[in-house]
């Protein structure tokens, strides 16, 4: 009796089409997992680095027709100084009111009770943001 192969010989043909497909597979991988630690690392050392102001609206409080109370919650660096501006809007979404504040303090992080006047009765109030004096 004559032994029966079950397939062609080892490596006589070249690669199959299912090594290849693995091969391109793990190339693609291999550039997505790359890009990804790009991105991870740059966000990271943009919120690490360069980002020495940050601010929480954390509440509001509608005092009268025409004014708002908001909280606010800043981190800075100790030497900063933050601007953050702060706007109220009506029951349509439509702003009634902005204001820009400064905290130049020397501390690092600040919780401020800030008063916005409005043209309209406000029903919310939003960070727009919080940036350092020196940026700009």
């Amino acid at each position: 009796m004559s032994a029966v192969r079950e397939g062609l010989p080892e490596g006589r043909y070249g690669r199959s089409a299912d090594e290849r497909a693995d091969r391109k597979l793990k190339i693609i991988g291999s550039v997505l997992g790359a890009g990804l630690i790009a991105l991870i690392a740059w966000f990271g050392y943009v919120y690490v680095v360069e980002e020495d102001v940050s601010g929480q609206l954390t509440g509001f409080k509608v005092t009268a027709a025409d004014t708002v109370d908001v909280r606010l919650e800043i981190t800075k660096d100790r030497d900063a100084t933050a601007v953050c501006t702060v706007r109220a809007l009506d029951t349509r979404h439509d702003e009634v009111g902005r204001k820009s504040f400064t905290f130049g303090q020397r501390q690092d992080d600040l919780i401020k009770v800030m008063t916005v006047r409005t043209t309209g009765r406000a029903t919310s109030a939003e960070l727009v943001g919080c940036d350092s004096a020196t940026h700009g």
